[in-house]
């Protein structure tokens, strides 16, 4: 009975650092899953951008600034778009190929927000099995404490 005494407690303890690893890693690949869809909604939204801008014949489009005010700006190249390419690197590009770069991208995120999709999944079947097991573990330790009391 010792050694299942002993045992117990660690296990226990072993499993519940187990599930709070997988609950964290789970809160960073969600947030992850937040960011990338955040990116995917504001290419999106570029590529919208683009387009009307380039069905607009007067060239007028309303920037945003910020806290919901807008600047009604004149476009003077509505063939080329400066687009960030990562590390702060910006290129200019006509108008279709930033719209192909941004398409490309937005199906990069796509792809990548369905692998972290799954790995979250998958996360959440093992927490799922940890708990079961912890679950486990606290039955034993209750009726190995509740056979102790009953036969002192």
């Amino acid at each position: 009975m010792n050694d299942v005494d002993q045992a117990d407690p660690r296990e226990i303890q072993t499993l519940q650092m187990y599930l709070n690893e997988y609950g964290q890693q789970i809160e960073l690949m969600t947030q992850q899953l937040s960011m990338i869809e955040q990116q995917r909604l504001e290419g999106a939204a570029a590529i919208e951008t683009l387009r009307a801008i380039q069905e607009n014949a007067d060239g007028d489009v309303l920037l945003p600034i910020g806290g919901g005010a807008y600047l009604r700006v004149k476009v003077l190249d509505a063939g080329h778009v400066l687009v960030n390419i990562g590390a702060d690197v910006s290129v200019e590009r006509a108008t279709a190929d930033a719209v192909e770069y941004l398409e490309d991208r937005i199906t990069e995120l796509e792809a990548l927000a369905k692998k972290v999709a799954g790995s979250v999944e998958q996360l959440q079947g093992q927490a799922t099995e940890i708990s079961r097991r912890l679950e486990a573990a606290y039955r034993g330790a209750r009726q190995a404490q509740a056979g102790q009391g009953g036969s002192s």
